[in-house]
């Protein structure tokens, strides 16, 4: 299989680069106090590594070997440290330092649904620990191992089972296995004319079983769905066997089993396939760039936006300070370039009246028929310009279509400087938004002032729903004292998402539990929900033996 670096997000020799990108230094200068040119942080060579030996017994090996053939059981250094985390700044910054954490003792590739029934006997006759494995990318802490953990740790990697089984193009559904990445399927579906059309930050490198075990959202949600929406079916590899759910539109038959499989991230059984909707590909598919004069006009638009008839397929804005990191990320202008930008500035300050210091930059998306495409867009200008906004073209939209998936790998590059930077993600009813904005800004810029830091945050909405939407922030510091770099990101990450709690959102609204998020469960779903929760789990899994740790 292929797997991202041990050390980083995406793929080997895939980098951030800023040479092009004139503003950018300057910008994160001002910003953290880091200067770009220099790489502070040691690099650690994976032979510096040190891997304790497996401590899988000989018997569970050889079941494992005899239900997946001795070829797809591994035991080897860089398999196990490639699983042994996720990709969150916390794994990161662990990983580069040498902590290798309770590694996995064995890597076992099923190919079929058989095959993990048969690992799933052989791991519970042998009190072995089970984590499922997509592509890898999760950031709440989903995939590893209590590091107390003294039984065998398998990590169950779905990369064989990658395929696209059936297609009902009269129901307009999709049987998947859980093991196929994102790109693989939307190749397989585009060249039949159809699109799942989800399309999450991590869609390079995650799978559809991660998907579904960590109730993902994709940048397109709004026309077709978080992946809650999108699945209509399951199969998962349980304790007490093959759970099966019917691909039904919708039924009465108690608690939803369907429900209490997605965002269960491992604890209830080994997702073998889903069945999910699929769409025909749009006749027309648009980005636009909007501006809006601030912030809180920009929430009032979007609101509305929401309230009306229009249905665009994405909804997205960036608060002052997210507008000017994406500024600071332009590449450099040619002549004609420069001079469009001057007159465009010179019109919104002179003409329109914005404060570019205070202006906000977002996009709206539009898909479907040529006829809905032109009728949404012109319903979503007249609400953007009630509001004091205007449509910048498709330009700002093309480019945030073609880099959408870029930004983890930023995150790389400042921590190869020694900077710390991460994000947490909330969603609120429309009414709470401006609030919880504030609230949490007032938090995070208390917390940085609390370890002595120049610290940014950010933040932009996505996701809009009929009665609110998710905002999502992003912070970076430079630790003052570099041994206490994770002790000092707690206290922001700590300050943040106390702050979506104390101000009436959620703790998570894509990114799981995990258990980067659990300290705050019982304050969002009250102590009696986590009591249901733990239930469920421990009566599906009475020994622990599937990914133990994780939510509760």
């Amino acid at each position: 299989m292929k797997h991202m670096k041990w050390w980083g997000w995406g793929e080997e020799g895939v980098t951030f680069r800023y040479n092009d990108k004139p503003g950018f230094g300057d910008f994160i200068k001002a910003a953290i106090d880091i200067d770009v040119t220099k790489e502070s942080a040691v690099e650690t060579s994976f032979d510096s590594l040190s891997i304790p030996c497996s401590q899988a017994p000989q018997e569970l090996r050889a079941s494992l070997q005899a239900a997946v053939g001795a070829d797809n059981v591994k035991d080897n250094a860089r398999d196990r440290v490639v699983h042994a985390y996720g990709k969150g700044l916390r794994d990161l910054v662990r990983i580069r330092s040498g902590d290798v954490g309770r590694l996995p003792d064995l890597i076992v590739y099923p190919g079929s649904e058989n095959e993990v029934v048969g690992i799933v006997k052989a791991a519970l006759s042998a009190n072995a620990v089970v984590i499922p494995f997509g592509g890898g990318t999760n950031i709440s802490g989903s995939l590893e191992a209590p590091r107390v953990e003294r039984r065998t740790v398998i990590s169950v990697d779905m990369g064989r089972m990658s395929s696209v089984l059936e297609i009902d193009e009269v129901s307009r559904l999709a049987r998947v296995q859980a093991g196929a990445l994102g790109p693989d399927i939307e190749r397989y579906l585009n060249a039949r004319g159809w699109t799942l059309g989800h399309f999450p930050d991590s869609f390079n490198h995650s799978t559809l079983g991660g998907w579904v075990a960590t109730r993902s959202s994709g940048m397109q949600s709004d026309k077709y769905g978080d992946i809650a929406d999108l699945t209509r079916a399951v199969r998962v590899v349980t304790p007490a066997g093959v759970l099966a759910t019917r691909p039904v539109p919708s039924s009465s038959t108690g608690p939803s089993v369907r429900e209490m499989i997605l965002g269960s991230e491992g604890r209830l059984g080994i997702i073998t396939e889903a069945t999910v909707h699929v769409h025909r590909i749009s006749q027309k598919r648009q980005i636009y760039g909007y501006l809006f004069p601030d912030w809180r006009r920009s929430l009032l638009a979007m609101t509305a936006i929401a309230e009306s008839d229009a249905a665009p397929s994405v909804t997205r804005v960036a608060d002052a300070n997210e507008t000017r990191f994406s500024f600071a990320t332009k590449k450099h202008e040619r002549l004609a370039g420069r001079a469009k930008s001057a007159l465009s500035k010179f019109y919104l300050r002179r003409v329109l009246h914005f404060d570019l210091h205070q202006m906000c930059l977002g996009f709206i998306g539009y898909e479907g028929t040529i006829e809905h495409v032109n009728s949404t867009k012109r319903l979503v200008d007249e609400i953007v310009g009630r509001h004091g906004g205007m449509c910048a073209g498709t330009g700002p939209g093309e480019l945030y279509d073609r880099k959408k998936f870029d930004t983890p790998y930023i995150r790389d590059f400042l921590l190869d400087r020694g900077a710390l930077a991460d994000v947490s993600e909330t969603a609120a009813p429309w009414s709470q938004l401006e609030t919880l904005y504030d609230g949490v800004l007032s938090r995070g810029r208390k917390a940085f002032d609390e370890i002595g830091v120049r610290g940014y945050l950010m933040c932009h909405l996505a996701h809009s729903y009929h009665s609110g939407a998710c905002l999502y922030f992003t912070f970076a510091f430079r630790p003052s004292d570099k041994a206490r770099g994770l002790e000092q990101y707690d206290v922001v990450k700590g300050a943040i998402q106390q702050g979506f709690i104390d101000f009436g959102g959620t703790l998570s609204h894509h990114h799981a539990v995990g258990v980067e998020h659990a300290p705050w469960l019982s304050q969002d779903i009250s102590p009696v929900g986590v009591t249901m929760i733990r239930s469920l789990l421990d009566g599906v899994d009475p020994g622990h033996n599937f990914n133990p740790g994780k939510i509760v």
